[in-house]
C-alpha cells in the first residue's frame, strides 16, 4: 500500500509517499481500505518531531481520523463486516491506503454523507464535544467561550454548543468572525482589536462563562481564568501560543475554578472505546438531524500533503483539511 512515511522530521518536504507492507490486524481489528483523512496541528508536530512514532515496530505514518470501508475483520468482531463505511480516530496511521484499528473504536458514516466528508467529524468533533461536556460540564444554558473559533475544532464547538443550548463566545481573527457567525456563534471576538475578557464580561453582564475550550495557552491563562464565572472549567487541549509563562495559581481560588489539561491520542485503548461509544450514543445522531456538519475549508490529493501541511501551517483555513487518499 502506499503511504505518507517520515524518515526524518522537519519541514513539508519530509512527507515521502512510499509502499509499505499492508497493516496486520487481531481478533478484535477492523481492515479500513482509506478514503480520505483530514489534518490536524498534532500531525504538523507529528511531523517535525515533537510527537514519538506510535507504532515504534513500523514506519513512521502520520494521520490521526480516516474514513474508509471494511476491508476484512478479525475473527471475533461482531459489530462490522466487510464493505461497511466507517470512520474514527486513531494515534497514527491515517495517511496511508490502509489501516487497522478495534473495531469499537470505529464509528459508522452518517446515511447519506462522503467518505470525504465524513473525514473531517472524528478528530475535532469528539475532541470539542469531549472537552466542553464531558469534561468542562457545559449544559443547556451556560455560557462557554473557545478560541480559535474558525478551527476544526472551533467549527465543531459552535455547533456543539448550540445542539446543547449552550451560549458561545469564540474568538478568531479579523477575516474569520462572519464565519463563525454564520455557523451560529452568540458572540464573536476579533482579538486583533479587542479584549476578550471584556466582551465576556458584557456579553454575560459580569458573571463569566462557564467553560473555557483553549488551544492557546501562554498569556490566555491568566485572562481565561479572569473570563470565568464562580466554579468555572478551563479545559487546556492545546498550547499553539509555545513557551509557557508564570501563571499566577491564586486567581483560581477565589472562584473555585479549575484548569484541566487533555489529549485524545495518548489515552490507552480501553479509555478511547470508552469515549468513542459515548460518542456515538449521544452526538452521531445528530449529523442525521443536520445539527452537526463537518466544516471543510479545502482539499489535497495525497499527493499534494505537504501544501495541505503549509496551507494549516498559514492558519488560513475555516474548519478542516481533507486529504483524499483513495
Amino acid at each position: 500500500m502506499k503511504a505518507v512515511v517520515l524518515r526524518e522530521h522537519g519541514g513539508p518536504e519530509v512527507l515521502q509517499i512510499e509502499d509499505v507492507p499492508s497493516p496486520t490486524f487481531g481478533a478484535e481489528d477492523i481492515l479500513v481500505s482509506v478514503a480520505a483523512t483530514a489534518l490536524n496541528r498534532a500531525d504538523l508536530l507529528q511531523r517535525m518531531g515533537f510527537y514519538p512514532n506510535p507504532f515504534p515496530q513500523g514506519p513512521e505514518i502520520p494521520g490521526l481520523e480516516f474514513a474508509g470501508t471494511v476491508k476484512a475483520v478479525g475473527e471475533r468482531v461482531t459489530g462490522w463486516k466487510v464493505g461497511d463505511k466507517v470512520m474514527g480516530i486513531v494515534s497514527g496511521g491515517a495517511y496511508a491506503e490502509e489501516l487497522v484499528l478495534h473495531e469499537r473504536q470505529a464509528m459508522a458514516v452518517p446515511a447519506g454523507m462522503s467518505l470525504h466528508d465524513a473525514a473531517a467529524i472524528p478528530e475535532v468533533f469528539i475532541t470539542a464535544w469531549d472537552a466542553l461536556v464531558v469534561q468542562g460540564g457545559l449544559t443547556s444554558g451556560r455560557w462557554a467561550m473557545v478560541h480559535a473559533g474558525a478551527s476544526g475544532v472551533g467549527t465543531a464547538a459552535i455547533q456543539i454548543c448550540k445542539a446543547i443550548g449552550a451560549h458561545i463566545i469564540v474568538t478568531c481573527s479579523s477575516g474569520k468572525v462572519q464565519s463563525c457567525k454564520d455557523l451560529g456563534a452568540d458572540v464573536v471576538v476579533d482579538y486583533t482589536t479587542q479584549d476578550f475578557v471584556e466582551e465576556v464580561q458584557r456579553a454575560t453582564n459580569g458573571r463569566g462563562v462557564d467553560t473555557i475550550l483553549d488551544v492557546i495557552g501562554g498569556d490566555y491563562v491568566e485572562r481565561n481564568v479572569a473570563s470565568l464565572a464562580v466554579k468555572g472549567h478551563i479545559i487546556q487541549v492545546g498550547v499553539m501560543a509555545g513557551k509557557p509563562l508564570p501563571f499566577n495559581v491564586g486567581l483560581l481560588l477565589g472562584k473555585r475554578a479549575s484548569i484541566t489539561g487533555t489529549v485524545l491520542r495518548a489515552r490507552p485503548l480501553d479509555e478511547k472505546i470508552a469515549i468513542t461509544q459515548r460518542f456515538i450514543a449521544e452526538m452521531l445522531p445528530l449529523f442525521g438531524t443536520g445539527a452537526l456538519k463537518p466544516v471543510i475549508d479545502s482539499s489535497y490529493p495525497l499527493s499534494e500533503i505537504a501544501k495541505g501541511h503549509e496551507f494549516m501551517a498559514s492558519n488560513g483555513n475555516v474548519g478542516k483539511i481533507v486529504i483524499d487518499i483513495a
